[in-house]
């Protein structure tokens, strides 16, 4: 059994005000605008147990010669970091706000990764739903390595079972996946978690959060997180990590005021 703990401080509620809502907010059910006076929640997930990694044996792998030239190799043997933590605190969590109707403007910058010496990069991201007559930018998926195919493979994960989103080749270096209109099949109330894998080396793995609003963060080395320009109200606010599982606690956040919200992973989960 998985044992969850949460921690964290409250305080008290206060009004809202908020402004100009966008195109995009108008589709998604999020109006993005002004806050005015809006609180903050920031803390630290940690995490007690011990770093968790594994070990690939690419002998048997395509492209070994290559691929083992990776910083993380011993030979053959590639070691995979799943479970990334430093002094107790987790790298790589998100942190999220679900369900925040309005809010602040969301700045929806085009999320790029690299298959890059037969690894991808980030590791843990987020993702979000195409907007409508959004052609381009959203996700692009970028093949940085020399004489080598990569066949990035996208999935909506829902507990055990997995849809595809798109399964593009990447056949040389500087080719270019932009799976901008393949993210327009996310749905609202079941796409939750993404999942980013090569067709060419299984091991290369990927995975992000998909969010509905502006209101989330991906924890750094120290485990830290922080929720800026959040109107006063009651959330739930979940920190999740692919490994590591998912725990959500409810906080309050006032007007002009910082909320902590600190998380204790006490175990990990494996999907």
């Amino acid at each position: 059994m998985i044992k969850k703990v949460f921690t964290g401080a409250v305080v008290l509620t206060a009004a809202l005000a908020l402004t100009a809502s966008t195109s995009f907010a108008k589709k998604y059910k999020y109006e993005g605008g002004a806050v005015a006076n809006g609180g903050s929640v920031s803390g630290v997930v940690s995490f007690a147990g011990k770093p968790q990694t594994i070990e690939k044996d690419l002998t048997k792998e395509k492209n070994k010669e290559f691929c083992s030239k990776h910083p993380m190799n011993k030979g053959m043997i590639r070691t995979i970091e799943k479970i990334k933590s430093k002094d107790g605190k987790l790298e790589g969590a998100v942190v999220f706000i679900k369900d925040l109707a309005k809010g602040k403007e969301w700045k929806q910058e085009t999320v790029k990764v690299d298959f890059k010496a037969c690894d991808i990069s980030p590791r843990v991201f987020t993702v979000r739903k195409t907007n409508k007559g959004e052609k381009e930018g959203n996700l692009m998926i970028t093949n940085q390595d020399t004489d080598t195919l990569h066949n990035p493979h996208g999935y909506d994960v829902a507990g055990a079972n997995r849809k595809t989103l798109f399964n593009k080749p990447l056949p040389s270096v500087g080719a270019v996946a932009d799976v901008t209109k393949n993210l327009k099949r996310l749905k609202k109330k079941k796409s939750k978690h993404f999942f980013l894998q090569c067709g060419q080396h299984n091991y290369m793995e990927a995975e992000a959060r998909i969010v509905w609003n502006p209101y989330y963060f991906i924890t750094d080395a120290n485990g830290l997180f922080k929720l800026d320009q959040v109107p006063a109200g009651k959330y739930k606010v979940t920190a999740w990590h692919p490994y590591a599982g998912e725990h959500t606690q409810e906080i309050i956040v006032s007007e002009g005021t910082e909320t902590p919200a600190d998380f204790a992973v006490k175990s990990t989960a494996h999907r």
